[in-house]
């Protein structure tokens, strides 16, 4: 007698929540955050709307997820063509200021990026309504990000380079506070060289020296 395989139900979740990803970080691109529906992302992944409502709360936590997924897929791209696993961090080259401008330059770049623009928008705009969401984009996405500027600029201050009474925690939002809101409310031209301009005055100060 021939035994029948068991259904792997792991692996057709797995196949079921990929779907689900997909779908929503496609949708969000193609008709906003707005018209995005639960119902819309189970008709493009193929599966029950119960599905989707079984793992997820609403329609921000999944795309909350499907965000977080990308990135790490990126970073196992990454690690994949570096030929070892990278590590999260930014680069201790001793010139502070060519370090940060070199990230800005990249997180510029990211937040330029279709693949990254739509679902990345919506996340900080539901977030700013929806507090479980907001709290979860905080903790899950944007202060892991955050915690590699502190840990630079702490190794700055190690070595002499940023004054040893500065908050590095606070410090960073010289740059990043400014760079995220023009990046949200579109005030002006999204460039390299904004933020190595950033960069500068945050280091260096406006007032003449």
């Amino acid at each position: 007698m021939v035994q029948k395989t068991a259904p792997d139900s792991k692996r057709r979740s797995e196949r079921s929540r990929r779907a689900i990803y997909d779908a929503a970080l496609e949708l969000v691109s193609e008709v906003g955050y707005a018209k995005l529906t639960i119902e819309a992302i189970a008709s493009r992944a193929g599966v029950g709307k119960q599905t989707i409502y079984r793992w997820w709360p609403s329609k921000g936590a999944v795309l909350l997820d499907a965000f977080l997924d990308l990135g790490h897929q990126a970073s196992e791209e990454a690690s994949a063509a570096a030929g070892h696993e990278i590590e999260r961090e930014i680069p201790d080259s001793g010139d502070l200021e060519a370090d940060l401008k070199y990230v800005v330059r990249a997180t510029i770049d990211e937040l330029k990026n279709p693949k990254y623009d739509a679902p990345y928008r919506a996340l900080a705009a539901e977030g700013m309504l929806n507090e479980e969401i907001g709290a979860e984009y905080v903790e899950k996405l944007l202060e892991p990000s955050l915690q590699l500027y502190v840990k630079r600029l702490r190794k700055a201050q190690e070595a002499g380079q940023v004054a040893p009474e500065v908050d590095p925690r606070i410090a960073l939002e010289l740059w990043t506070g400014p760079l995220a809101q023009r990046w949200l409310q579109r005030t002006g031209p999204l460039t390299h060289e904004y933020g190595d301009k950033l960069v500068e005055y945050a280091l260096h100060g406006i007032a003449p020296r």
